[in-house]
């Protein structure tokens, strides 16, 4: 008997006429396995915890299997979690472009593009590069999420999103890249600072001091904190902030010392009383390069953004 035919038993019968998923339940699964929460994964959903939950109970019972594995530390997908996952992320991409395809026709959003970056590129570039994109594009949005280099390019090459912006000293596998911009990340000390008298310094000998730095779930924040158990030294964070405007605030107050791009350094010099050190390390300086899965395979909506990026190509000196 063929696997067909025993599809047709009426066990099997139930089980599919049973089974309810839609494209807010697929979505909803997505971000839920993406983040490793149900919190969260209801937060970039959009959904109350209460309704997210209730969708991933019934989702289950539906199909007939766990698709979590539950814990303190978060949530896994179960073997039957990572099959639906293959094909909801499959069957989501499909309906973005149907959407695409459909909207010059129904005038409404013809589309959305999913962009994943690394902190420099999302708090330094894209909101300029971004902004001129939509107000050209006014049928098109953008989820915009920040990851870590590395993560990035895994999650590209899974098709979790659709343009990725990350460090050239990445290596992307597969992926093809086209170059984005160039920036440097410096460090910033109070003018008052013992450092304020260096010109350069290795990041090894600034783990003597305490530091200004961005929120925990920052990219970058894990990025140093890896760097300097890398060195075998602990990295002294004094207090947190969500952005580079706070930690240079905070720098200018001698609370710590902090690690900025060069170009938001500069910016906030012109009004508060810091100085720039360079950092000697190799990993300071920043070639950020765009990455994608397919270029061609693209909607036209995303592969304008992309050429728009790259039309917007800056280095430094």
């Amino acid at each position: 008997m063929s696997n067909w035919r025993s599809q047709d038993s009426p066990n099997a019968k139930d089980w599919y006429t049973t089974m309810r998923v839609d494209l807010v339940d697929l979505s909803l699964f997505r971000h839920v396995v993406e983040a490793g929460s149900i919190t969260h994964g209801a937060d970039r959903a959009h959904l109350a915890l209460a309704a997210a939950s209730t969708r991933i109970r019934n989702m289950e019972e539906s199909i007939g299997a766990p698709l979590l594995t539950r814990s303190r530390g978060g949530v896994t997908p179960t073997q039957a979690g990572r099959t639906l996952l293959q094909h909801a992320r499959t069957i989501l991409a499909q309906a973005e472009r149907l959407r695409a395809d459909l909207g010059a026709y129904a005038g409404g959003v013809a589309g959305q593009v999913r962009v994943l970056s690394n902190t420099n590129a999302l708090t330094e570039f894209l909101p300029e590069t971004l902004s001129a994109f939509l107000a050209a594009h006014p049928n098109v949005s953008v989820d915009l999420e920040e990851r870590l280099s590395d993560e990035i390019v895994g999650l590209i090459a899974e098709g979790v999103g659709d343009i990725g912006v990350v460090a050239g000293t990445v290596d992307p596998g597969r992926l093809e890249t086209f170059p984005f911009r160039s920036d440097r990340f410096v460090l910033v000390v109070a003018k008052d600072h013992a450092l304020a008298r260096r010109s350069k310094i290795a990041f090894a000998e600034v783990l003597d001091h305490d530091f200004v730095g961005l929120d925990r779930a920052s990219a970058l924040q894990r990025f140093l904190a890896d760097k300097a158990a890398r060195a075998g030294r602990p990295l002294r964070l004094r207090i947190q902030l969500r952005s580079f405007d706070g930690v240079c605030r905070l720098v200018e107050r001698n609370v710590g010392v902090g690690i900025v791009p060069e170009t938001t350094a500069k910016w906030a010099a012109q009004t508060m009383s810091i100085r720039t050190v360079q950092l000697t390390d190799p990993w300071a300086l920043r070639d950020l390069s765009i990455v994608v899965r397919d270029y061609k395979a693209l909607p036209p909506y995303a592969r304008e953004l992309v050429d728009h990026m790259r039309a917007e190509r800056r280095e430094i000196t």
